[in-house]
C-alpha cells in the first residue's frame, strides 16, 4: 500500500499545530502578537548568513527583498528597502522588473504588495505563520454583521468606513465596496476628514486607538464623541441610539505591541530620565498619547530621532526592534534612547521572519520553486485596490 493510500485509508491530515510549527499555517486565536521574554530572540547559525547571500546573488535583479521596521536585524541586512508597510508595498509596484517580491513583514502586508504589483510578480511571505494580532481582531464576517447591524440602526447609509492599513485584504475591498478609503498611521488625519465631508459617521477599522486619538487629538472631537464596536457582542454591545449619537465608531481592536503601554509607563520614564522626551506611535492607548510630548507614525519617530540635538534622552513608545536599532544607531551622537516600558516586549508574529525562514524561502527561489506565495483574489483585489487607490488621492 502507497503512503497515498494509507493516508487516504487513515485520513491522516496534517494538524493546525503542525501546519503553524512548518510555518505553512497561522493561528490567529493563539497567535496573540506580543512576547515579554526579558530579551529577543536568540540569532540564527552565522553560517546562514552567508546562504542568504548566495542566494541572493544567485537571483540578482530577479528578487526585491522588503524589511519592515520591526524586523530581526539579522533579516533587516539582506532587505533592498526598508519602511513601514505602506511605504514597502509603494516600493514594490514601482520595480516591475523583479520577478519575486520576498516580504520580511507580516501577512497583510504582503497582501498589500500583492495588490499593488503586476500579476506577473510574485510576492513571497517567507513564513506563513508571520500574521498581525490586530488585522486578525476583525474578520470578514464579523465586519459584514457590524454594516447590518448599522443598517437595522438606519445609519448604515451615513457610514463611511476607514480602514488602518493593518487589515487583511478582506477587510480593504469590504471598505472599498462601501465607499471608503484606507489610511497609515501618518495620514489617518486627512484620511478622516476626507471621510466625514463624504458622510456623516465613520466606522473605524480595526485599531481603535488610533481612530479614537485622531478624531480627539487631531480632529478636535472628544471621547463622548466616539463609541466601542465589540464584535463579541450582540450588536457591538451598543444600542442603536449610541449608534446614531455617535460619530466614530471605533472597532475594538488594538495592536498588542504598542496597547501594553501605559500611562504609569509615562511616569515611570520620566522619574527615572529627568529631562526625557516621551515619543509614542499613535496605536498607543489615547491615555499615553495625551500624556507623551511627542505622537507620531513609525517614519515620523525615526525622523524625530533623526533630527535630536546630541546629548537628549528620548523615551520610545513602539516595537522592541526598531527602538534598539535606533539607540544603536544615534549612540555616537549622545543620544539616549530607551524603550517606554521596563518590560522588553517585541512583536512575536514579525519575530517569525527570522534567517533560516529567508534563506529557505531564497534558495527555493534559486532553485526555482515557488514558496508561500501571497495571492490575493481577483475580486477581493479590485475592490481593497480601489480602497488603496482612494488613499492615494488623498490631498
Amino acid at each position: 500500500m502507497t503512503t497515498a493510500q494509507t493516508r487516504q485509508e487513515l485520513d491522516v491530515q496534517p494538524t493546525p499545530l503542525a501546519l503553524l510549527l512548518l510555518g505553512r499555517e497561522a493561528d490567529p486565536r493563539s497567535e496573540r502578537g506580543v512576547e515579554c521574554p526579558g530579551d529577543l530572540p536568540l540569532p540564527s547559525d552565522p553560517d546562514l548568513v552567508e546562504r542568504a547571500r548566495a542566494a541572493k546573488e544567485k537571483l540578482g535583479d530577479k528578487v526585491f527583498v522588503l524589511g519592515h521596521h520591526y524586523q530581526r536585524d539579522e533579516v533587516i541586512q539582506f532587505a533592498d528597502v526598508t519602511g513601514d508597510s505602506f511605504k514597502l508595498a509603494k516600493d514594490a509596484a514601482a520595480r516591475p522588473e523583479a520577478e519575486y517580491i520576498v516580504f520580511c513583514g507580516v501577512h497583510f502586508m504582503a497582501e498589500s504588495a500583492d495588490i499593488l504589483t503586476s500579476d506577473d510578480q510574485k510576492v513571497v511571505l517567507p513564513d506563513l505563520a508571520a500574521g498581525c494580532s490586530m488585522a486578525d481582531m476583525a474578520t470578514a464576517e464579523q465586519v459584514a454583521e457590524c454594516w447590518d447591524v448599522l443598517t437595522d440602526a438606519g445609519i448604515a447609509e451615513q457610514v463611511v468606513p476607514v480602514s488602518y492599513m493593518n487589515s487583511s485584504a478582506d477587510i480593504k475591498a469590504f471598505t472599498g465596496k462601501h465607499g471608503g478609503t484606507i489610511c497609515t498611521s501618518s495620514n489617518a488625519k486627512r484620511a478622516l476628514e476626507w471621510a466625514f465631508s463624504q458622510g456623516e459617521k465613520v466606522l473605524f477599522l480595526p485599531d481603535q486607538h488610533l481612530g479614537r486619538n485622531t478624531a480627539v487629538r487631531d480632529l478636535g472631537m472628544t471621547l463622548e464623541d466616539c463609541v466601542v464596536y465589540n464584535p463579541h457582542k450582540p450588536n457591538g454591545g451598543l444600542t442603536a441610539e449610541q449608534l446614531r449619537d455617535a460619530k466614530m465608531i471605533l472597532w475594538r481592536g488594538h495592536c498588542s505591541v504598542h496597547g501594553r503601554f501605559s500611562l504609569d509607563s509615562v511616569n515611570d520614564v520620566r522619574e527615572r530620565i529627568p529631562g526625557v522626551n516621551v515619543l509614542v506611535h499613535p496605536e498607543c492607548k489615547h491615555e499615553v498619547v495625551a500624556a507623551a510630548d511627542y505622537v507620531g507614525s513609525t517614519e515620523y519617530i525615526i525622523k524625530a530621532l533623526e533630527a535630536a540635538p546630541a546629548g537628549s534622552k528620548w523615551a520610545i513608545g513602539t516595537e522592541l526592534n526598531l527602538v534598539r536599532r535606533l539607540a544603536n544607531r544615534f549612540a555616537d551622537e549622545g543620544k539616549e534612547i530607551v524603550f517606554l516600558d521596563k518590560t522588553v516586549c517585541f512583536c512575536s508574529t514579525m519575530n517569525r521572519i527570522d534567517l533560516p525562514h529567508l534563506v529557505w524561502a531564497l534558495e527555493s527561489l534559486a532553485e526555482g520553486n515557488l514558496v508561500n506565495r501571497i495571492e490575493v483574489d481577483r475580486e477581493t483585489e479590485q475592490f481593497a485596490k480601489l480602497a488603496l487607490e482612494r488613499m492615494l488621492a488623498l490631498p
